[in-house]
């Protein structure tokens, strides 16, 4: 159920102590969406935003993104270039729990609008998460994905898409010529976001910011947090890249490929996700996506996911591969 801008701001000021709100407005979408949400002014000038989760995965994913903030101490948001939110209290309220965070200051550009300036210091942003050390994640007890797990995920999402019937087999085949190929998945996990999108950014002017969403913090494959790029205008996608290979010294060859990969399954997510909830609308959209895909795909057929050409290993190498590559992972 919504809740008003005003209940919103009755209840920030039994969520943090001394808050004295001089003005409320409502925040975000007062109409349907996961969160009622209010934008908060104290009398000291400071902003706060509350949100009260409207379903139980928003309460999910509330809950999530508090553990992963309490996890980005001072010292850990001290080597980011942008600002993280900062929780600031919680009441419970009918059942469920209102909480109050530090507001960010920044402005959200879609990604179509995103230009090479802005996109360079995204690249950057998302650089310097993967350069945070792993011991903070490890400690708060947040996920870990080795390079093997990432794989065998990867396989999941592939098989069971398969499994309706609906995916066109030039994707298919595609897909699965990427994770046959054993160099793709090389690489070393770091920490990650998990959900980056265009929502994730704020800016002002052309620097980012601020990042939002931290429910998905994790340590996993950094292809992960830049597969959305790929779909800005091509110039700016470029430069994110750019900027984020010569921040992180471009090591991982083949980062951009497994990018497109990711990218290219979130229409699978997306065709899986109509399947579950049995919504035929969701499915027809994803499947007009997937064949959309193939057109694009076979205009571009020189340029596979995967770009190695080497014969094909037998199973018994790919599995000398996996083991090898998860005794290295496990050792790091």
């Amino acid at each position: 159920m919504a809740r008003s801008h005003l209940t919103l701001a009755a209840l920030a000021t039994a969520a943090v102590a001394d808050l004295d709100v001089a003005r409320a407005t409502a925040f975000g979408s007062n109409s349907g969406g996961d969160f009622s949400s209010a934008l908060l002014t104290g009398r000291d000038g400071r902003d706060w935003v509350i949100r009260m989760p409207r379903n139980p995965r928003a309460e999910a994913e509330q809950s999530a993104d508090l553990v992963a903030l309490r996890a980005l101490s001072p010292g850990v948001r001290a080597r980011l270039p942008f600002a993280v939110s900062t929780f600031a209290g919680q009441v419970p309220f009918q059942g469920s729990r209102a909480v109050v965070y530090e507001y960010v200051h920044g402005d959200k550009v879609p990604l179509q609008r995103v230009d090479p300036t802005l996109a360079a210091s995204i690249g950057r942003a998302i650089a310097a998460i993967h350069q945070l050390p792993t011991t903070f994640v490890t400690d708060a007890g947040l996920p870990t994905m080795t390079a093997v797990e990432s794989l065998r995920a990867t396989l999941s999402i592939i098989d069971r898409a398969s499994a309706t019937g609906l995916v066109p087999a030039l994707l298919q085949s595609r897909w699965e010529a990427a994770t046959d190929d054993h160099l793709l998945w090389q690489f070393q996990p770091t920490v990650i976001n998990g959900e980056l999108s265009a929502e994730s950014i704020l800016s002002a002017g052309d620097a980012v910011s601020g990042v939002l969403g931290w429910q998905e913090l994790r340590i996993g494959d950094p292809a992960k947090d830049l597969c959305w790029l790929l779909s800005a205008p091509t110039e700016s996608a470029d430069a994110a890249l750019d900027a984020y290979m010569a921040a992180r010294g471009g090591t991982d060859r083949q980062l951009k490929h497994r990018a497109v990969l990711y990218a290219e399954l979130e229409l699978a997510r997306w065709l899986l996700h109509g399947t579950e909830v049995r919504d035929t609308s969701i499915v027809d959209d994803a499947v007009a996506m997937l064949h959309g895909l193939v057109d694009r795909v076979q205009n571009d057929v020189m340029n596979p996911i995967s770009p190695q050409t080497m014969p094909t290993p037998t199973v018994s190498e790919v599995e000398a591969l996996l083991d090898a590559a998860e005794r290295r992972t496990g050792s790091a």
